[in-house]
């Protein structure tokens, strides 16, 4: 292969992988800043644990859907678009939140004493539940274009470091928020999501001028042609000529009907009931059972995202492309194990200090899986169909905020969070079970896909 051809495709890549990283980063800023301004809603506004959970449950349940229907627009439309779009709107909505209560003169949002009304309840949720469709418009984008930039070779370990984004981004943002919580008090519970998004707006023209949907749009070949590793396919673009029905009926059987995808799918549904409890509801249990103030909370929250999340994505990525050939379905085995002993220690933990190490590995070992399961979605769906095989392991990873969400919510707020820990922790033994049944499935999806299409 050409040196000069090498070069430019490095400098594409890796120009691609850090304007991802920066976009999806801000993407959190707006994303996970209503985890650390609950305490503060709870207190100044009334709002309730179930009522939140509501909040949580749609939102999460709203963003799986528009995974899977922004998977299949990205894999027809211009993916930098979507993703740009969806960044700019979902600043908007946050920004709404932020003034809400102001049109307490226009509608009766808030009583005599202050406190939300039911249309305050329902405007914020209203918005939140949006915010959750616009969120969906940043996961498809990514990984359709790290498949179309990446080496299938080196997919995990390159697309792993594009995935410490969600830690960094998660974990500035709770540090921010729980920082001006503490400074401002908790009246300024608002200030949790106009500043994140006045911030998250400079990631909109970074997307906009940063990427590019496809190596030919800058003169190179598809990215296969590049990799020496001939299981990966000829390096030819496959569907060149392909009809948009045989088109259809390709995806159909690389995704829909392919078993890996599904086993992926509800794996992801129970390693994400124990990271959005984490996520979601980790400033409430950890001011509630472990006693800490809100600051501490935030600071150990940012943690698990900062230390624990960016160490386990990298490693994860790199052990699965170095030790286990690019089956990077192993390593998610391994994780899931892993990350529910450790949650498990956590919760039975009467230390502090033993209570912050055990909630960071369980971060370290579930941002594992957090990595690997979209790299492995696009790996057995190839880079043809990464987005809508993105989608289903997207859907039903957000599914599971009606466990984690409401149910979760109302079980805290009826019987504690001791009766909460033990389903959180029984999702993590199903996950590994469920992923362990796909041990021996090959690296990719590229050896099925010259079959289809040569039977066709």
């Amino acid at each position: 292969m050409d040196n000069t051809l090498q070069k430019t495709h490095r400098y594409w890549e890796w120009r691609t992988i850090v304007a991802l990283f920066i976009g999806y980063a801000l993407f959190y800023f707006v994303r996970k800043n209503l985890s650390v301004a609950i305490p503060a809603m709870e207190a100044e506004l009334g709002i309730t644990k179930t009522q939140l959970g509501i909040f949580l449950t749609l939102n999460q349940v709203i963003y799986g859907a528009s995974r899977f229907v922004n998977g299949m627009l990205v894999d027809r439309f211009s993916k930098k678009k979507i993703m740009s779009l969806g960044l700019l709107l979902t600043c908007v909505a946050n920004l709404l939140i932020c003034l809400s209560p102001k049109l307490n003169g226009v509608l009766n949002l808030l009583d005599a004493e202050g406190r939300a009304t039911m249309g305050l309840v329902y405007l914020i949720g209203s918005l939140w539940v949006i915010n959750g469709y616009l969120q969906g418009m940043g996961v498809p984008p990514c990984v359709s274009l790290l498949a179309h930039w990446i080496k299938p070779s080196e997919l995990a370990t390159k697309q792993s470091v594009w995935n410490v984004s969600h830690s960094i981004g998660a974990g500035a943002v709770v540090a921010l928020c729980g920082f001006l919580l503490d400074h401002f008090g908790y009246s300024a519970w608002y200030l949790c999501f106009i500043v994140p998004a006045l911030i998250a707006l400079i990631g909109v023209p970074v997307l906009w001028f940063g990427l590019k949907d496809d190596p030919s749009e800058v003169g190179l070949p598809p990215v296969e042609q590049m990799d020496e590793n001939k299981e990966n396919g000829s390096g030819e673009d496959l569907l060149a000529n392909v009809s948009r029905s045989k088109y259809n009926r390709i995806v159909n059987r690389m995704v829909y009907g392919n078993p890996y995808i599904w086993i992926l799918a509800v794996s992801n549904f129970c390693i994400y009931v124990i990271r959005l409890m984490i996520l979601d509801w980790g400033a409430s249990f950890l001011t509630e059972i472990k006693g800490l103030d809100i600051a501490k909370a935030g600071g150990l929250l940012a943690s698990t995202e900062l230390v624990g999340g960016t160490l386990g994505m990298l490693l994860a990525g790199w052990i699965s492309d170095k030790v286990f050939k690019s089956k990077a379905h192993r390593t998610c085995f391994f994780c899931i194990i892993f990350a529910t002993l450790s949650f498990f220690i956590f919760w039975k933990s009467s230390s502090i200090t033993m209570s912050f190490i055990f909630l960071v590995l369980s971060a370290f070992f579930i941002y594992g899986p957090q990595a690997l399961f979209g790299s492995c979605a696009s790996q057995q769906a190839t880079k043809y169909a990464a987005g809508t095989g993105n989608g289903i392991i997207g859907i039903l990873g957000y599914l599971s905020s009606v466990v984690s969400g409401v149910m979760f919510g109302a079980k805290a707020e009826a019987g504690g969070w001791e009766s909460v820990f033990p389903i959180a922790i029984a999702f993590g033994v199903v996950g590994a079970i469920v992923i362990g049944l796909m041990w021996n499935a090959p690296a990719t999806g590229y050896e099925k896909l010259n079959r289809i299409v040569k039977e066709m």
